[in-house]
């Protein structure tokens, strides 16, 4: 890591909305909900045609050409399938709930910098809608408000699976949001704001994926639990609760939560590419013709890349990763990604007071770092011992388990046995071990004649 170069991060470069009127920002606005619906088609198909490569299942590639129709056929049924509405739900909440989803997913994009400002004669505007002291605690605030429609559409089903499907989603939402937040943390510290645009252009020397390699590493984990992907996918498990929250929705309402689902993918790897990937700007782009691929209309398709590169990947895990259970899933959101990023945002913190303070020789920072590297290992090995400690518990607790005889029956009703423990033998297999044991003594007794 160059450490001069995460220290010194200037925050210069912010975008100015001053010369933009009413119908500028409308058309910004109408530009950015046309995009990401676009976008939404368009990797539908790629997806589509993706895992079927990956996973050799070639029906959507095969339906059209280049499996165009694959796509067609889906919104025609969603259009058309009939419109069933389920007794005894709120109605009000039922019908609320994708509005809500969806809503709160066409909002991200709207502090998230396209390029740099577009110049048109004399007139001059930034590729972005708007931006603020607090852009990013704003894309965290809205991404967090949208799982309430999730919440209320399991709960308004009035439903045992839509409500499961609900409950988990909050669960891993508050999970993965925590580490989120903790990674992007240090992405504005070293920034030195929170204006989208001015951590962009903080970025000009080097790219915070490799600056802040750990942060960008967990929110890449955390962006795929935050919008349910695989292996991330439980709260819509479909071997287990058919489609969680989604359940009882049909043709337009589900639509609507389709929808919100794939916008929140380009939420999350727009976002992904402003604070880690250095957003519209190409690699080395000043130093190449003058800086001419990062001006004009250039900065979008570098930005555009950039996002379905992310969009790609996630794709790519999906074909390849299967689902991991929900006690794996809690447990990796609380027990590893949380302390890691916790730790790793107060190593930054420390070495930004330390750069921005000038305290002392770099050998006495160096040994502030290291005195942070300790503290931090020693709380990781507190809590790796309660950790053992409460493993052995548990271990004790099923030694004793299994030493009892299982009584399937104890409660009233058959329950299955808990690991370590053993059905009781049925009375089938005791008739026929008895009939054995009768035939073997008739046997010896026949050979003592």
């Amino acid at each position: 890591m160059n450490t001069a170069i995460l220290l010194s991060a200037s925050s210069t470069g912010a975008a100015d909305f001053s010369n933009d009127t009413w119908w500028i920002t409308l058309i910004k606005a109408v530009f950015i909900v046309a995009w990401l619906i676009i976008s939404v088609i368009m990797a539908l198909w790629v997806e589509r045609r993706g895992l079927g490569r990956i996973q050799t299942r070639p029906g959507p590639n095969v339906h059209g050409p280049l499996g165009l129709f694959q796509a067609l056929a889906d919104a025609i049924k969603l259009l058309t399938k009939e419109d069933i509405f389920k007794r005894n739900v709120d109605k009000v909440l039922y019908l609320l709930a994708p509005v809500i989803t969806a809503a709160c997913a066409f909002c991200i994009y709207a502090v998230i910098p396209f390029g740099p400002d577009l110049h048109i004669g004399s007139f001059s505007t930034p590729l972005q809608l708007t931006d603020s002291n607090v852009a990013v605690l704003y894309m965290l605030a809205i991404a967090g408000l949208g799982v309430y429609g999730i919440i209320l559409g399991g709960w308004a089903s009035n439903g045992h699976l839509p409500l499961y499907g609900a409950t988990r989603s909050a669960a891993q939402v508050i999970s993965y949001e925590l580490a989120m937040g903790m990674s992007l943390v240090s992405v504005f510290v070293v920034s030195g704001s929170m204006k989208t645009s001015e951590i962009v252009a903080a970025q000009t020397p080097m790219w915070w994926c490799v600056a802040l390699f750990p942060a960008f590493v967990i929110y890449v984990i955390s962006m795929m639990g935050e919008v349910n992907r695989l292996p991330f996918d439980l709260p819509e498990c479909e071997g287990e609760i058919v489609a969680g929250h989604m359940t009882e929705y049909s043709s337009m309402k589900f639509a609507w939560f389709y929808l919100a689902e794939y916008i929140n993918m380009f939420n999350v790897s727009g976002i992904c590419v402003t604070l880690f990937l250095g957003g519209w700007r190409f690699p080395g782009g000043e130093a190449i013709l003058g800086g001419a691929l990062n001006s004009g209309l250039w900065p979008f398709l570098w930005f555009g890349i950039k996002v379905w590169a992310v969009m790609w990947f996630m794709i790519w895990v999906r074909g390849t990763l299967l689902r991991v259970r929900y006690d794996q899933l809690m447990m990796l959101g609380w027990k590893i990604l949380l302390p890691v990023s916790i730790a790793w945002m107060v190593v930054v913190v420390v070495m930004r007071v330390v750069s921005v303070y000038g305290i002392g020789s770099i050998s006495q920072r160096m040994m502030a770092i290291a005195a942070v590297f300790v503290v931090a290992l020693i709380i990781i090995w507190i809590t790796g011992g309660k950790a053992d400690r409460k493993a052995l518990e548990k271990q004790a607790q099923k030694d004793a388990a299994a030493s009892e005889p299982f009584d399937a029956f104890k409660g009233g009703y058959p329950v299955p046995p808990m690991p370590g423990q053993v059905l009781p033998p049925s009375p089938r297999s005791l008739v026929r071990a008895s009939a054995g044991e009768d035939h073997l003594v008739a046997k010896e007794g026949e050979s003592n004649e």
